[in-house]
């Protein structure tokens, strides 16, 4: 599922006047979205490029990447063109931009506050051997390790085991009658001129884009061009740079001194196939498959180098603890044979890992462990998730849209209590959706960057005794990890979300791990969504694709012949028909698509639908005002919004209530038209009416959950513009996303498992 860079619209994309316009009126089934009375366009090609699963912000596309709809999609904002080396565009990360802290800027902050801890803690780990130098101490030992634990000999845990925890600061005594909030960090300074300007000029010795001297530096610091001149292929340190780019690089530095077995190759290539795994979610890898994608890139031995990767300190590699040997029976008959098992159960893999995602687990589940042991059973009288809640520190609540009440009224109820309380969600649109309670929530990164919420106390803890977080699928590992570290002793931490929608755009996959362990009380609604499109997403999420009756067109299908006609009739439905028939305007229509790339991805549907609604010459980088947007301050969160006016120093845009402005050196790099979305883009935000959009070429990135997510976005009406035949209704029954790779569950059932359990 890949595409070449710069694709645009086909020119039947474009949208026209066509005399025999399909509405609502007309359109409205009764039968399953999966059974359309047009057959699917016959001849369809099979070198039709599909769409991207796997872009995050600022990472560019990668035209080998595997493609799957777990993968948390993000705006393109960042792709690299995939010719080698000299395509690369450049996105700078900015320096401008006002002297006020937006939120975007604080969270990201608080996310290198964090870094911070991690490599606080990672300090008080044994330390590595530069490259090069003599195996001998720590370094022999991790060679042994992964020698002892491919073999069977040893766990890998055991070679890695974290510092012990410091003390927890006990449970303040006395609430403050009022928490001052402190100011929000200092941006990151820039890379200093003197920095950028020395890479530049190691990129222009190696015919690499000078344009991406300041990402160089700031991902590589103050010693950069000494660095890459040393080792090129810290090139790939650089979001969207390819191996084949670093490759030809190195070549062009080096000469004849390097080959694919370099060691600094070696090692690189290793981080960076991690890194890829982390965009698509996992928080580690199998060590089978580092090494299957070391010899994709032509390592001649992957053995060695992930034992020189591992030596050098660039992986981490762990290994899940075997059940010990039940101790032998003394009173058993020696006579008798010993039973044993028809099969030997197999091994535990053996994990490759990135410090950064493997210090954020141990951190999370340290922190919820600690949730869990400092609070003080109590009992509450009310609902099951309020008995729950009251008698223990954790609490998972899983259902559907109509069960977000549940939590709501938990929080309610808490404050009437007299404890402090508060109410977390994923976006703006979240806290909308909640009507009055939405008043008093406030979104995740808000609340982690310090410009919502309450305030901390001297510890640096929110001033909480009780936080709900609702679409707690949408969590990554740091995100999880931040938040939870920030809770103080005592505090009970209740999440809640629906466990079939796509998972969290960053690596890891918190809230269904925790389920998965079983370490706490799990509450699951019992109230059902209302209407026919509750009946439809509900009927998804137990793999049916049901036919439902929709007297007032909640559901619609437009059956469509090839991707061309997908884009027009989407054109036509959001511009003409739905505001007609349902009365809801463009504005508060969202278009939802499988991916990017592709002849009806979110870049030929944006393409067209401005050309239908905003058009304009897009003067401002492509921009006009009035356009809609999509804009990634950070990766992993999305925000819609509309371009409201520029100026010197960027776009100001209108996201909800309030007014951002992007520097126009972040514009490239954050920004995107946002009429259409992919659904892990769209996931935890609903809209009045929605038009999902499946080409015949989407077919391959269906899976059940992705259905269940782009459908579940609608609350009044569902449009589907249907052209993948009974793909649908199989990705519906059979199409299981793959699962993540990752080490929280162990984890957590490490730390909070009962002995019979």
């Amino acid at each position: 599922m890949t595409e070449p860079s710069g694709e645009t619209a086909p020119e039947a994309a474009q949208p026209t006047e066509d005399p025999q316009e399909e509405t609502p009126e007309a359109q409205t089934r009764t039968d399953a979205p999966g059974t359309p009375e047009a057959p699917a366009a016959p001849g369809e090609p099979d070198t039709t490029e599909e769409p991207d699963a796997d872009e995050e912000p600022g990472a560019r596309e990668e035209p080998d990447a595997d493609e799957e709809p777990e993968a948390g999609e993000e705006p393109e904002a960042g792709e690299e063109p995939g010719s080698a080396g000299v395509d690369v565009a450049a996105s700078e990360s900015g320096a401008g931009g006002t002297p006020e802290l937006s939120e975007a800027q604080a969270e990201l902050a608080a996310q290198r506050e964090l870094r911070a801890r991690i490599e606080a803690r990672k300090a008080d780990k044994d330390g590595t051997v530069s490259s090069g130098a003599k195996l001998s101490g720590t370094a022999a030992d991790l060679l042994a390790a992964v020698r002892a634990v491919e073999g069977g000999a040893a766990s890998g845990s055991a070679f890695y085991e974290a510092p012990e925890p410091a003390p927890r600061r006990p449970a303040p005594e006395a609430v403050p009658a009022a928490t001052v909030r402190p100011p929000a960090p200092e941006r990151a300074a820039a890379p200093a001129a003197g920095t950028t300007a020395a890479v530049r000029e190691v990129l222009a010795r190696g015919g690499a884009p000078e344009a991406l001297a300041s990402q160089v530096a700031a991902a590589l610091g103050e010693n950069a061009a000494a660095a890459l001149s040393e080792d090129p292929w810290q090139l790939l340190a650089v979001s969207g740079v390819r191996p084949e780019q670093a490759d030809g690089f190195a070549r062009a530095l080096l000469g004849a001194a390097c080959g694919p077995d370099d060691p600094r190759r070696t090692v690189a290539l290793t981080v960076w196939l991690l890194e890829r795994a982390a965009l698509q979610g996992h928080t580690a890898l199998e060590v089978q498959a580092v090494r299957a994608g070391l010899a994709g890139h032509a390592v001649p031995d992957p053995e060695q180098a992930v034992e020189t990767a591992v030596s050098e300190g660039a992986v981490l590699v762990f290994q899940e603890e075997e059940t010990a040997e039940p101790e032998p029976d003394e009173d058993a008959d020696p006579s008798e044979e010993p039973s044993r098992p028809a099969a030997e159960e197999p091994a535990s893999p053996v994990l490759l890992g990135l410090d950064r995602y493997a210090l954020a687990e141990e951190s999370l589940a340290d922190g919820l462990a600690r949730l869990v042991k400092t609070a003080t059973a109590d009992t509450w009288e009310g609902s099951e998730l309020e008995r729950a809640a009251g008698a223990h520190g954790l609490v998972l609540h899983t259902g559907g849209e109509a069960s977000r009440a549940e939590p709501v009224a938990l929080a309610e109820s808490a404050a009437a209590r007299g404890l402090r309380v508060l109410v977390a969600v994923h976006s703006d649109a979240g806290r909308y959706a909640l009507g009055a309670a939405g008043a008093a929530a406030v979104t995740v990164g808000g609340l982690l960057a310090g410009t919502a919420g309450p305030g901390r106390d001297e510890d640096g803890a929110f001033a909480l005794d009780l936080l709900v977080v609702l679409d707690a699928p949408q969590l990554d590992v740091e995100t999880a990890a931040m938040l939870v570290e920030s809770l103080p002793d005592g505090c009970r931490l209740v999440l809640s979300g629906d466990p079939e929608v796509l998972g969290a755009p960053g690596a890891g996959r918190v809230f269904a791990d925790a389920l998965a362990a079983r370490v706490c009380p799990r509450v699951a609604s019992r109230l059902p969504d209302p209407g026919p499109l509750g009946e439809l997403v509900s009927g998804i999420g137990v793999g049916e694709l049901n036919q439902v009756e929709a007297p007032g067109k909640e559901v619609v299908i437009v059956p469509v012949r090839d991707a061309g006609e997908a884009v027009h009739r989407t054109v036509q439905l959001v511009a003409d028909s739905v505001p007609r028939a349902i009365g809801v305007p463009p504005e508060q229509t969202q278009v939802v698509t499988v991916g990017h790339g592709g002849s009806a991805g979110t870049r030929a549907l944006n393409a067209a639908l401005k050309q239908r609604l905003s058009p304009g010459p897009g003067r401002f980088g492509g921009y006009d005002p009035g356009d809609r947007v999509a804009y990634a301050p950070v990766p992993g969160r999305t925000v819609t919004g509309t371009v409201l006016s520029a100026d010197a120093e960027g776009l100001r845009l209108r996201c909800g209530d309030e007014e951002v402005r992007v520097p126009k050196e972040r514009v490239e790099a954050t920004l995107r038209h946002g009429w259409a979305l992919t659904a892990h883009q769209a996931a935890g935000t609903r809209w009045p009416a929605v038009v999902v959009v499946l080409p015949g070429d989407a077919a391959g990135g269906l899976s059940r959950s992705w259905v269940y997510t782009a459908f579940g976005r609608a609350e009044r009406h569902l449009s589907v513009v249907h052209g993948v035949d009974q793909a649908l209704a199989r990705a519906v029954a059979e199409g299981v996303a793959p699962e993540r790779t990752t080490r929280l569950r162990p984890l957590l059932e490490g730390l909070l498992a009962t002995p019979e359990e």
